[in-house]
């Protein structure tokens, strides 16, 4: 049986992280973002919870997006950035 690579553009991206957002896809948390400035964006998780990612990601508010917070991905439409907590 082939196996198929999934086309997405990827920005920023380690293999590393891609390999584990690949691995464990119920990790993956949906959201809006709710703020966005020049290299970081708020994303109101679905679940109620709230992430400030350091990202070249550039969404409009309001904007539906995938987090994983343990690869340190977002997901944008088809592409994949980095997305690195921001520890206040």
């Amino acid at each position: 049986m082939e196996q198929t690579v999934p086309n997405r553009t990827r920005i920023n991206l380690l293999p590393i992280q891609e390999a584990v957002a690949a691995a464990s896809p119920s990790a993956w948390r949906d959201g809006l973002v709710a703020a966005q400035e020049p290299g970081t964006i708020t994303v109101a998780l679905l679940d109620g919870g709230v992430s400030v990612l350091a990202t070249s990601a550039v969404p409009a508010t309001g904007e539906p997006v995938a987090v994983h917070l343990v690869a340190e991905v977002v997901a944008l439409g088809g592409a994949w950035y980095s997305a690195r907590p921001v520890v206040s």
